[in-house]
């Protein structure tokens, strides 16, 4: 009976940990700002592409263990990634849905991981971009293969004909 209530102390006691340091975390990013918003006009149009998966988080820069925790970027969750002429938006269940516009993205790539998932080589689509004044990278993990390849096959033609002459 000792034993049992030792080990529920311990778990206990790292559940507490947990959720210190998350928000903690959460202290230290307050100068992060929310990510835009999807407008309305934008959900009412048909997309150039579409796949449902998995958001896995936004990290900051490159670091792909440095979880945002603000504004509910850090949690993963399912959601549909869509690509509109604007930018990439992301539909999040249990989160607030937000928009990458073309204009702030830096990279559009793929990687076999991040924090919160890791797959296999270029398993994950990873977009590099600028939130505010912040470089964060967002990561999405496709249901099928040959999504993700229209996913990116269209980012990429739709990023560059948004790119100024």
């Amino acid at each position: 009976m000792v034993i049992i209530l030792l080990t529920l102390g311990l778990i206990g006691l790292v559940v507490l940990g947990l959720w210190f340091g998350w928000r903690a975390r959460r202290r230290r990013q307050v100068n992060i700002p929310a990510p835009l918003p999807v407008p309305d006009r934008l959900l009412a149009t048909e997309p150039l592409a579409q796949a449902q998966g998995i958001y896995v988080s936004t990290v900051r820069g490159e670091d792909w263990l440095d979880r945002v925790a603000v504004h509910g970027l850090g949690i993963r969750t399912r959601a549909q990634c869509e690509v509109h002429p604007l930018g990439v938006v992301l539909l999040l269940e249990g989160s607030p849905n937000f928009v990458i516009p073309f204009r702030d993205i830096t990279q559009i790539s793929t990687s076999s991981g991040m924090v919160g998932k890791f797959v296999e080589k270029d398993g994950l689509i990873t977009i590099g971009w600028n939130l505010g004044q912040i470089p964060v990278t967002t990561g999405f993990r496709t249901r099928n293969s040959a999504d993700q390849h229209t996913l990116l096959e269209t980012m990429h033609q739709t990023s560059q004909q948004r790119q100024p002459e």
